[in-house]
């Protein structure tokens, strides 16, 4: 079940969701907004390797905006801080990024119960595009957990994406041991 927009409130009211900055306007029915945050990244390796820690290169996107290149991949990050104490989040592109040409996650839309972060963005685009920070971005869905939650993210060890930061994060694949 997704909550509504009622239901995130309470949520906010219980501390058992935390969005940091919160504004009402940017709640939907069944949503809350995100925005692009003022930081991209982009890796050094022209060949990734997932045994391997691919290093990036942050910059910061100016005021008038940073034109995307399809073909490539840029980690972004949200504004918005977010911590998910008893429900699953969800992030989705919104319909008006989507029509820009605008991925904003190649696989990880899921969060965990205990996720307590700013979101990483795995953005691609079909065309040339002009970003902001700033601009909305995606939306946080919120779906109830059917029973207790025994390993929360932000307990779990070996967890690879604590640490409140608000840069992009590479991908830290390397740390699994396969």
């Amino acid at each position: 079940m997704i909550l509504s927009d009622s239901r995130i409130l309470e949520e906010i009211e219980k501390g058992t969701i935390v969005i940091e900055p919160f504004d009402r306007k940017n709640l939907g029915s069944n949503s809350y907004d995100v925005h692009l945050g003022k930081y991209l990244a982009l890796y050094n390796e022209e060949v990734l390797d997932a045994k391997k820690h691919n290093t990036i290169t942050h910059f910061e996107i100016p005021p008038e905006g940073y034109i995307l290149q399809p073909g490539h991949l840029y980690l972004g990050v949200t504004e918005e801080y977010t911590e998910s104490h008893a429900h699953i989040p969800f992030l989705e592109g919104k319909s008006s990024t989507g029509r820009l040409g605008i991925n904003i996650h190649a696989t990880a839309g899921k969060g965990d119960v205990g996720f307590c972060n700013a979101w990483t963005l795995e953005i691609s685009c079909i065309k040339k595009v002009r970003v902001y920070a700033g601009m909305p971005i995606g939306q946080l869905i919120y779906f109830m957990a059917e029973g207790n939650v025994i390993n929360p993210y932000n307990k779990k060890s070996g967890a690879k994406y604590i640490g409140r930061t608000n840069m992009p994060v590479e991908s830290m694949m390397w740390k699994n041991q396969f």
